[in-house]
């Protein structure tokens, strides 16, 4: 008896959760599927399909859907996101993103999973968050409760290397869980952080190394293909990369602790909570905030930015992404902004 394929789209909450998933349908001995990166031929489908006002995420995510229905999957699984943490709760898109993908895709031949996920922390594995997956393969109770505790400590152990200052983008290009399973052992077993090998950079001659928080939601800034594969642009030119994702989680809340009141939006406050944490670092030379164009709740985290990095007297850029960016306009950028921190750091 063949394994029932079980389709994942490779966008948004994908770079935050996949080895949870990749994990957790193992242990239901479910096959998964990943959608192919995103490309203009798919990143196109997905804006035909799409209405013209949401964010270049959305139409992305429907891509990805539409990639994945012509792979002979059995489903396409799609959770319903609505809170990570008491009281509040996602990006209204994410509340949505099912209905949206049904609206917009009338004629999908796939059934689509869609489990609601209501959580008091990032650790989803609570049975309540899958149990619609559970039906759809008539897995008992137990069984699923063993899997997702399996799934959750290995997903842990992901975002221990993370924390310890591994980039998403070494991860992120893995499918196959056993490979993942190899990576994830051999960089637990090495004594030496990445920061500390400089991650593989190619800084110019006689250039000194600078130190940039990028701050952005990961599918911002681990979609090699929407950011123009700002990651690796920024090593070769002899950037030291921070993302929000290495930060720890008490020490976002500690920075949110700060705040009179918190956004409404989870992943917008921790975005804050990383940038504050690294304003007041002396290492990091500059932060830049890659946002998508049409971003709610990013027109207000960027404004916030902009005026606590005066403050801390750190060099801020915004970089606004959408399906129209140039990569010319990307380099041209960042060049500038990298050479404004090494005079900085110079005439310092």
């Amino acid at each position: 008896m063949r394994k029932r394929k079980v389709g994942i789209p490779r966008a948004l909450l994908y770079y935050y959760y996949f080895p949870f998933w990749l994990k957790l349908f193992s242990e239901l001995n479910l096959e998964p599927v990943i959608s192919d990166s995103t490309s203009r031929d798919l990143l196109n489908k997905g804006v035909k399909k799409s209405l013209s006002e949401i964010c270049v995420p959305i139409k992305v995510m429907i891509g990805h859907v539409l990639n994945l229905d012509q792979k002979d999957v059995d489903y396409i699984f799609m959770p319903r996101f609505r809170s990570l943490k008491k009281d509040v709760v996602l990006c209204p898109k994410f509340l949505g993103l099912p209905d949206m993908i049904r609206h917009s895709l009338p004629g999908l031949k796939t059934e689509v999973i869609t489990d609601q996920i209501d959580s008091k922390s990032d650790d989803i594995a609570q049975f309540s968050n899958h149990q619609k997956l559970a039906e759809t393969f008539s897995i008992p109770k137990r069984e699923m409760k063993s899997a997702l505790k399996k799934a959750t400590d290995f997903w842990q152990r992901y975002r221990d290397l993370l924390f310890k200052g591994y980039l998403i983008d070494d991860f992120a290009g893995i499918e196959e869980l056993e490979i993942l399973e190899k990576v994830i052992t051999k960089f637990e077993n090495d004594p030496k952080p990445p920061q500390s090998r400089d991650q593989n950079l190619e800084a110019p001659v006689n250039e000194e190394v600078v130190d940039i928080a990028v701050i952005g939601y990961v599918y911002n800034i681990f979609d090699q293909y929407i950011n123009m594969d700002i990651i690796n642009k920024l090593k070769e030119m002899g950037v030291r990369v921070h993302t929000f994702s290495m930060v720890a989680e008490d020490i976002i809340e500690k920075e949110l602790s700060n705040l009179r009141k918190p956004m409404f939006w989870e992943f917008t406050n921790k975005l804050y909570g990383a940038a504050e944490h690294y304003l007041k670092n002396d290492r990091i030379d500059g932060v830049i905030h890659l946002t998508a164009f049409g971003c709610g709740p990013d027109s207000m985290l960027g404004q916030i930015l902009e005026v606590d990095a005066k403050d801390y007297n750190k060099t801020f850029m915004t970089l606004r992404i959408d399906e129209q960016t140039g990569e010319s306009h990307i380099i041209t950028r960042i060049e500038a902004f990298i050479d404004l921190m090494r005079l900085k750091k110079v005439n310092n």
